[in-house]
C-alpha cells in the first residue's frame, strides 16, 4: 500500500508541474510512513514540508494543492491536511482487499523484493576458533548471522555467506599441545595438565582417537616434555573461592607455561609428526562445527583459512602497502601500524620482534582481501567483546586506501542461559559450557532460532530454556507456529466435513470480509513486505519476530471471535482465503528466520 500511496503522489507532483503550479526539482521517491496514531489515517507524508521551500510558498499551500491534484484512486477514501503541512492518507475499507489474491499468487516469493539491485555483500559470522565446540554464545552470532544473510538476500542482494577459519597461530598451537598432553596420559604419562590448556572432554576425545590408531608412536616421558619448562600457575580448581592459590600450588605464569609446552612438543615430535597432531585436532573440531551448523540450519558459500592468507603472500602484500604509505615503524625490533593515526587508543604491532606476523596482520590482509574480491558491502559480525578491534580494522582499511565504510561491523551481546530460573554457569577454557548442540537438543532448532533473534544485536540475550520448551502463548515461537497449525486444522476440518477448500479466483466474495478483525488482519498483513526490507536494510532480524508475533496475535484474536467454516459459502469461501494468505505470510516470515512451520502441533 505505501508504494500505491507513492505512485499517487508522484502522479499529484507531476500534474502540479504540468499545470505550472511548482516548477524545480522532482521528489522521484516521496517519504511515506504508516501513520503511528489511526485518528491520523494509515499514511502520512511531509512531501509538501520538503518541498516548499525549493519551489517557493508555505508548506500548507502546498499540500492544499497536491492533495487537490490527486487522481481518483478506490483504495484512498480520503486525506487531510495536518499541522504544518503533512498529508495524512485514510485508506478504503476494501483498500486491502486486494492483497489477499497478490499473497496468494506470489507464494513464497510474497514479501521479496530487487531492492538491493544485486548488489555484492558478503556476511561473515561466527567465524569461531577451531579450539572447541561451538557454545551458546556463538549460536546467537549464527543465527543473527544467517537471518541477515537471508534477509538481504530476500531483498534483492547478491549475499556471499563466509566463515573466516583461524587455522593458524597460538591458540591453534595450545589446542594442539593440549590434545598431546592428554594423549601422554592415555600413554600412562604422569603428568600436570597445564592451567591454560584446552580442558574440555572433547579434547580427550581426539587424543584417545590418536593413541586407538597410532599406540606409543608419539610418546615421550612426561620428565622430558616438561624439562625446563618455568612454572606453571595455578588451575582453576586449585584455587580457593576467592581465586588465591590453594596451598602446594604453583604459583607462576600459565602463559609462558603454555608456551614452553607447545615449543617442546615442536621439538620432540618434529615438524611432521606436529603437524599431524596439529591438523588432527583442527579437522576433528572443524568438521564437529561445520556439522553443528547445518544441522542449525547455517550455510556458507566459503570457509576461508586464515593460513591461505600466508600462503598466497596476502600478509605481506598487506604489510608492504602499508610501509610504502607510510604507516608503518619499527620499534623494539617489532614492526608496528600507526593506528592512532585512524582514531585507535594505541598503535599495533603487525610484526612480532621475533619476525612472527600477529593475529592483527592476518586480519589486515583478510579484510584487504574482502575489498579486492569486490564486494559492494562487506558486513563483519563479531562478539561485543571485539568492539575495540572495530576502529583499527577501519583504520588500517583507510591506510590501504580503501573505503572504510564498505565495512561495517555489528557487535552481538552474549546469551545468558536460565534455567529453573537460575542462570546457567559457563567456562569456555574449562570446558564447562553449553554447547550449541546441548541446547538444540534441549530446546529444539526452532526456539533456538526464534529466540536468538528475538532482540537487537548489541542488547544482553536472556534465553529461559524452561519458557523455550513451553508449548503456552508465552512462548513466542510456539505461539507464531500455532497460528499456522490452527489454519491448517481448519483446512483438515473442512475436509471432512467434505467443504470446498480451493479459493475461488480473484477477488471474488472478498467484499464480504467486513469485520473489525478482519481488517486489522488485512492490514498487518499488507505490513509484511515493509517489515522484511526495513530489518533487512537496518540489519535487524528482531523486527521480523516482533510482527509475526503480532500477526500471529491478529490471526489468534480472529480465530477466537469467528467462526471460518460457516453455511454461507461466499462468506465461508473469503475467510478461507484471508486466512490462507495469513498461512503462506506466517510461512514465508519463519522460513527466512530459519524455524518450521508446523501443520499440526
Amino acid at each position: 500500500m505505501k508504494q500505491q500511496v507513492k505512485e499517487l503522489l508522484s502522479i499529484a507532483w507531476r500534474t502540479l508541474v504540468a499545470t505550472g503550479q511548482v516548477s524545480g526539482a522532482d521528489p522521484a521517491d516521496p517519504q511515506v510512513e504508516r501513520a503511528r496514531d489511526p485518528a491520523h489515517g494509515d499514511f502520512s507524508t511531509n512531501l509538501a514540508l520538503v518541498m516548499a521551500k525549493a519551489v517557493g510558498g508555505k508548506p500548507r499551500d502546498l499540500a492544499a494543492r497536491l492533495v487537490a491534484a490527486l487522481p481518483a484512486s478506490d483504495l484512498v477514501a480520503r486525506t487531510e491536511i495536518a499541522g504544518p503541512g503533512f498529508i495524512n492518507f485514510f485508506l478504503a475499507p476494501n483498500a486491502h482487499l486486494g492483497l489477499i489474491p497478490a499473497i496468494l499468487a506470489a507464494g513464497p516469493d510474497y514479501g521479496r523484493s530487487h531492492v538491493g539491485a544485486g548488489k555484492r555483500v558478503q556476511v561473515e559470522f561466527v567465524s569461531a576458533n577451531p579450539t572447541g565446540p561451538l557454545h551458546v554464545g556463538h549460536g546467537r552470532g549464527a543465527a543473527y548471522g544467517a537471518v541477515v544473510a537471508d534477509l538481504l538476500a530476500a531483498v534483492g542482494f547478491n549475499v556471499h555467506r563466509e566463515y573466516y577459519v583461524n587455522d593458524a597461530g597460538r591458540q591453534m598451537d595450545i589446542l594442539a599441545a593440549s590434545v598431546w598432553l592428554r594423549y601422554l596420559e592415555l600413554c600412562g604419562e604422569d603428568l600436570r595438565f597445564p592451567a591454560n590448556g584446552y580442558r574440555g572432554d572433547y579434547v580427550w576425545d581426539i587424543a584417545a582417537s590418536l593413541h586407538r590408531d597410532h599406540g606409543d608412536a608419539y610418546r615421550h616421558e612426561a620428565a622430558e616434555v616438561f624439562a625446563g619448562a618455568p612454572e606453571d600457575a595455578a588451575s582453576a580448581d586449585e584455587r580457593d573461592a576467592e581465586g588465591n592459590p590453594l596451598p602446594g600450588a604453583p604459583g607462576g605464569d600459565k602463559e609462558t607455561h603454555i608456551d614452553a609446552l607447545v615449543n617442546r612438543a615442536k621439538e620432540l615430535l618434529g615438524d611432521n609428526r606436529y603437524r599431524f597432531v596439529f591438523e588432527l585436532g583442527l579437522n576433528t573440531i572443524l568438521d564437529d562445527i561445520r556439522d553443528d551448523l547445518a544441522l542449525f540450519g547455517v550455510e556458507y558459500q566459503e570457509w576461508y583459512s586464515e593460513r591461505s592468507l600466508t600462503e598466497k603472500g596476502a600478509v605481506n602484500r598487506a604489510i608492504e602497502r602499508l610501509r610504502e604509505a607510510g604507516h608503518l615503524y619499527e620499534r623494539d625490533g617489532a614492526l608496528w601500524f600507526r593506528s592512532t593515526a585512524f582514531g585507535d587508543d594505541k598503535d599495533r604491532v603487525v610484526v612480532r620482534d621475533n619476525g612472527q606476523g600477529t593475529y592483527f596482520a592476518s586480519d589486515i590482509a583478510y579484510h584487504m582481501d574482502k575489498m579486492e574480491r569486490g564486494f559492494d558491502r562487506v558486513i563483519d559480525i563479531w562478539g561485543a567483546d571485539h568492539h575495540g578491534y572495530v576502529p583499527r580494522i577501519k583504520g588500517a582499511l583507510q591506510a590501504l586506501g580503501d573505503d572504510p565504510a564498505k565495512l561495517d561491523v555489528l557487535l552481538v551481546q552474549f546469551a545468558i542461559l536460565y534455567r529453573g530460573g537460575e542462570e546457567v554457569q559457563m567456562s569456555t577454557r574449562s570446558g564447562e559450557f553449553v554447547t550449541l548442540r546441548q541446547l538444540r537438543k534441549e530446546v529444539g532448532r526452532d526456539a533456538a532460532r526464534f529466540f536468538y533473534v528475538m532482540r537487537r544485536c548489541e542488547q544482553h540475550l536472556d534465553f529461559d530454556l524452561d519458557l523455550a520448551k513451553s508449548q503456552s502463548s508465552d512462548n513466542p515461537v510456539y505461539y507464531v507456529q500455532y497460528a499456522h497449525a490452527r489454519v491448517c486444522s481448519v483446512l483438515r476440518q473442512a475436509a471432512e466435513k467434505g467443504l470446498a477448500v480451493e479459493p475461488s479466483p480473484g477477488l471474488t466474495h472478498l467484499e464480504h470480509l467486513i469485520e473489525s478483525h478482519e481488517q486489522d488482519l488485512l492490514k498487518t498483513l499488507a505490513r509484511y513486505p515493509e517489515v522484511v526490507e526495513t530489518a533487512a536494510l537496518s540489519e535487524e532480524p528482531h523486527q521480523l519476530t516482533h510482527y509475526l508475533r503480532e500477526l500471529a496475535n491478529d490471526f489468534h484474536t480472529y480465530y477466537n471471535a469467528h467462526q471460518f467454516l460457516v453455511a454461507d459459502a461466499a462468506l465461508r469461501d473469503a475467510r478461507l482465503k484471508l486466512i490462507l494468505a495469513t498461512r503462506q505470510v506466517l510461512r514465508n516470515g519463519l522460513q527466512l528466520i530459519g524455524v518450521s512451520a508446523p501443520e499440526t502441533m
